[in-house]
């Protein structure tokens, strides 16, 4: 059985001989601080042992922490993941062979995401098909994230299984992130059209779903009404015992032969690739500004240079490359560190040292990284854009800027940056906030329950 999660204690409790299989949740150690929950709701599952299948193209994802919570309340976990992901994880794994190829010229727009996402729901269905038939497994229970098309065809293989998905976001012609920034996509009708097709294979899985999870309100809200109904809101948790304020942190910057600590004047800013959606753009232009304000401030910018959810710059490249043409002349780039992407825990530390970290986002999926930050304890200037809004309240848990007000962000990270005693009570209500509604003690037994309660009677799912 794996090790459950840092910061988590779970307990599996079997009866005298003959007595079903009961588990339960036991209290966090109190190693948090002083009105941060330290005990895990409790849940008490009586029943048989159920057979989860979790399909994920980069496994474990979202289900980290929920994989070893099943397995240590009896149940049996393995995964379906693609042949690309080498992740050394801790319960049997399928992978299937996906090459992911680029569509050719001759499928119009409306029709390439589709095609993709069909194909590797095929190349998953086929894996499953051999799983089935050469091992005989038959899971009561599939649960996987449906945004790459693994679900949609494993009702095929499976028919009697729950299929339960993450679809995590519905991507709409308009309202959401799309034409929301004209300077880099034009709301126009083709562009609209070609992101509604970008929602087929994702309104396919949900129809063939029995449920869906998804982690915000905010996202929920993205997907038809006809399939609200059967959405289930919880995020996957953050584990704010680990992800906490440390006064002795430290983040080296070996380039710079400079070492970070809290209390320096350290402004931070995070994408998995640096690129509009997640306002990479908006934040280079404030900092000119903000710099010649600031003259100890160091920045330090964690990404890399591809592209998660957009395309390239117009002329090429990438987004970095972009602005620095465009600002680095106006910047004292001695001060300004790209560290590309960092390990977890290193990202940590740089939150723990952070005097201000700044979130920019469309209206698009929430970032793991916001809800880290804010745990660690660094203090918050965000776009004022969903599902931001519905985590953060401008004034009380961190500040809100207009997303496209770049002397708005230069003067908020500029303030920020001199005043942070008065910023100190924001990340403090901040930190309170996800420990409130967001701490695995709060979140992971919601999944629990989501992932039980659809497999108590699936064992007939089994020939």
């Amino acid at each position: 059985m794996p090790a459950p999660p840092a910061g988590s204690s779970y307990v599996a409790v079997r009866g005298k001989p003959g007595e079903p299989f009961r588990a339960g949740f036991k209290p966090l150690d109190p190693v948090a601080p002083s009105g941060q929950l330290q005990t895990v709701r409790s849940l008490c599952f009586v029943g048989s042992r159920v057979k989860v299948l979790f399909v994920h193209q980069n496994l474990p994802g979202q289900f980290l922490h929920l994989i070893p919570a099943l397995e240590a309340r009896g149940h049996a976990c393995r995964g379906l993941t693609a042949a690309s992901n080498q992740r050394q994880l801790a319960i049997p794994v399928t992978r299937y062979e996906f090459s992911g190829r680029t569509p050719p010229a001759s499928v119009p727009p409306v029709a390439r995401t589709y095609g993709t996402m069909a194909d590797r729901g095929v190349a998953a269905a086929l894996a499953a098909r051999k799983l089935r038939d050469r091992e005989g497994y038959h899971p009561d229970v599939i649960f996987g994230h449906s945004g790459w098309g693994e679900t949609l065809f494993l009702k095929e293989v499976w028919p009697k299984a729950k299929l339960l998905i993450y679809p995590e976001f519905y991507y709409n012609g308009t309202g959401f992130d799309t034409g929301f920034d004209p300077e880099i996509a034009a709301p126009t009708l083709d562009n609209a059209i070609v992101t509604r097709a970008r929602s087929a294979h994702l309104g396919q899985a949900m129809l063939h779903a029995d449920a869906a999870l998804v982690p915000t309100h905010w996202q929920a809200s993205s997907f038809p009404p006809v399939l609200q109904g059967m959405i289930h809101v919880a995020h996957d948790g953050i584990d704010t015992a680990r992800i906490r304020p440390d006064p002795a942190a430290s983040v080296t910057l070996q380039a710079a032969g400079l070492v970070l600590r809290p209390g320096d004047e350290v402004l931070t800013f995070v994408n998995r690739n640096l690129e509009p959606y997640r306002g990479f753009h908006i934040f280079m232009r404030a900092l000119p500004a903000v710099l010649q304000a600031r003259p100890q401030a160091r920045v330090v910018i964690v990404g890399a240079e591809g592209t998660s959810y957009g395309g390239p710059p117009p002329g090429g490249g990438s987004w970095k490359q972009a602005l620095l043409a465009e600002v680095g002349p106006r910047l004292d780039l001695s001060r300004v560190h790209f560290v590309g992407q960092v390990p977890h825990a290193t990202f940590v530390a740089l939150m723990q040292v952070s005097r201000v970290h700044a979130y920019l986002t469309y209206p698009f999926v929430l970032s793991w990284s916001l809800l880290e930050a804010m745990a660690a304890g660094a203090p918050i200037v965000a776009s004022r854009t969903p599902p931001v809004e519905e985590v953060i309240e401008d004034g009380v848990s961190g500040r809100l800027v207009d997303f496209f007000d770049v002397p708005g962000w230069s003067a908020a990270l500029t303030e920020a940056l001199a005043n942070s005693a008065a910023l100190r009570p924001l990340a403090q209500a901040a930190r309170e906030r996800v420990v409130e509604r967001y701490d695995l003690s709060v979140c992971l037994p919601k999944w629990v329950a989501f992932v039980e309660r659809h497999g108590r009677g699936a064992e007939g799912a089994r020939p």
